[in-house]
């Protein structure tokens, strides 16, 4: 993708790491949605022997047909952010699921991503043999940013509802005109100044969380990914949008996203998590 990054076999992570694959997809449809999404390892990682930090989870939820889903990046300086980024979103997922089957009609993110907090706290406390962590342990384990949500279908279209904690972030897509609309500020924006890598991740969980509402049309798409998809495809208009607005014009297989995720461009080396849900969709061949 323009000019790639050096090529070299990918090495191992550490030997107690196997839980967390270099690359993982999944993909299935409802009568009304199709989901697909990837994750993989970024050439970073693949070359100091680090496992793959990133992690999503999406789950049907039967007596409604919705779609619930949860993407994570373990942030890269808590020691075991990988655990952190899988538990966030095993525990989202369980929580949204739990709150439609009580008949929730709007999404409390708040008691999701709380949830999730105490699943992190909890895991310390096991880390810690019992013991109650300090402040800030629980981030220096397990932190991790968190974007959780739901689509929900209707006779109008499918209602999206999501949340998130730092920088992981959604998009919509057109699939007729091919363009990206973000639906929470980017760091990447034309009119940002200055990135910068800093987050307050989850378990930290603000008074005011970011979240967005949004009706699907029969021609777009909803796209959630870590920053390691974000920041290459920036505002959409470059090589890395030309590229996902062709292929996620429909779903293809899972296999297929996760050769796409994986391209190679220079100076972007983070994992790469995507996940797509499209309305009234069709499913072609890659």
């Amino acid at each position: 993708m323009g000019t790639p990054g050096p090529e070299f076999e990918a090495r191992p992570p550490g030997q107690y790491a196997y839980d967390f694959p270099d690359t993982e997809c999944d993909g299935w449809s409802t009568p009304d949605l199709g989901l697909r999404f990837a994750s993989v390892r970024g050439a970073k990682h693949r070359y100091y022997r680090q496992p793959r930090q990133d992690a999503a989870r999406a789950a049907v939820h039967e007596p409604t047909g919705s779609i619930v889903f949860a993407v994570a990046d373990g942030v890269s300086s808590a020691t075991s952010s990988e655990l952190g980024a899988v538990e966030a979103c095993r525990s989202a997922v369980e929580r949204m699921l739990h709150l439609l089957s009580s008949g929730e009609k709007d999404l409390d993110h708040q008691d999701v991503t709380r949830y999730a907090a105490e699943r992190l706290r909890q895991l310390a406390v096991w880390r810690l043999g019992g013991r109650e962590p300090e402040p800030g342990e629980v981030a220096g384990l397990y932190a991790t940013t968190l974007v959780a949500g739901v689509v929900r279908p209707g006779p109008a279209g499918p209602t999206v509802e999501l949340c998130r904690i730092a920088d992981s972030t959604a998009w919509v897509l057109d699939r007729s005109r091919g363009t990206f609309r973000a639906l929470f500020g980017s760091k990447t924006s034309a009119d940002t100044l200055l990135v910068s890598n800093e987050v307050t991740p989850l378990p930290h969980v603000p008074d005011v969380l970011e979240s967005a509402t949004v009706r699907l049309e029969p021609d777009q798409a909803l796209l959630v990914g870590t920053d390691g998809f974000a920041d290459p495809l920036g505002d959409g208009d470059g090589l890395v949008g030309a590229l996902f607005a062709h292929h996620l014009a429909a779903p293809a297989s899972p296999a297929w996203l996760a050769h796409l995720l994986d391209f190679s461009r220079e100076t972007f080396d983070d994992d790469r998590t995507l996940l797509v849900i499209w309305p009234q969709w069709e499913a072609v061949p890659a």
